[in-house]
């Protein structure tokens, strides 16, 4: 256990060295970064976990739509019509908004609430004005889908329903594949989905504004014998004067994938 900025690094392991290593090199990672962070790990293989700040809330963005995908499978019961399915792809591959939309509104408030109380993800809340970005999530709830998703539960999506939600996050654009695998074993299957959004409340809509950056990093990295998962949120993350705005994106990815490398060196060292 460490304090840092605010919060606790703890990491709990089957085997003490490795959650002591966790714990040090998360800490080293986050040292002198302004950006605000939070981390939920957990390995099934080593019965290794990690948490920090992992129930402060956050915009969404994008890692928002692997919930979306898992609603609409629990909504359907995985039967999804060519549109749909064309539709999916674009939200998780391409992490396309309008085709998320098109499907949130299919289903609903209510039936996104459902999934998320069906799968455990009681710190989760849709945003009241709809808009699918601000939804509020946790580290801690969006580890929990992850560990749904690569799970051998039933009860909320079956294994093919989670099957699919997986090949598509494995199958992310290659622009899009930065963040939580950083560093991961080169002989893994890794499924990923990030989030990035500008948001200030002095200036939501100027491209240009000096403002937060939201910059998110959720994978699961599995094959042979890997059964984990990595949630990296980020904020705080800003835009120096008389810089480029994606400067503050780029500084929350370089956040990220610093915890990521040295999470999966501890975890997996020479892979």
């Amino acid at each position: 256990m460490q304090r840092l900025m605010g919060g606790v690094i703890e990491c709990a392991s089957k085997k003490p060295r490795l959650a002591h290593a966790l714990t040090r090199d998360i800490a080293r990672a986050l040292a002198g970064r302004t950006s605000r962070a939070s981390i939920a790990l957990y390995d099934r293989t080593t019965r290794t976990s990690c948490t920090y700040r992992a129930d402060k809330h956050y915009d969404s963005a994008s890692i928002v739509k692997p919930i979306v995908l898992g609603a609409l499978l629990h909504a359907t019961g995985g039967d999804l019509s060519e549109e749909e399915q064309d539709l999916a792809r674009k939200m998780i591959v391409n992490s396309d908004n309008q085709s998320t939309y098109v499907l949130w509104d299919m289903i609903g408030p209510d039936g996104i609430q459902d999934f998320l109380d069906q799968a455990g993800m009681t710190n989760t809340a849709v945003d009241e004005a709809g808009f699918m970005g601000l939804t509020q999530v946790t580290a801690r709830d969006q580890a929990i889908l992850l560990e749904l998703l690569t799970g051998e539960d039933d009860a909320v999506l079956d294994e093919e329903e989670r099957a699919y939600v997986l090949e598509l996050m494995r199958d992310v654009q290659e622009d899009q594949r930065w963040g939580a695998p950083a560093g991961a074993p080169s002989d893994a299957d890794v499924q990923v989905k990030n989030g990035w959004l500008q948001r200030s409340e002095e200036n939501l809509m100027n491209p240009w504004d000096r403002g937060d950056w939201k910059v998110h990093s959720m994978s699961a990295i599995t094959g042979r014998a890997y059964d984990y998962g990595l949630v990296v949120l980020t904020e705080n993350n800003r835009v120096p004067e008389d810089e480029h705005p994606e400067v503050g994106w780029g500084y929350g990815m370089d956040t990220i994938e610093s915890v990521a490398k040295a999470i999966h060196r501890n975890l997996y060292p020479g892979r």
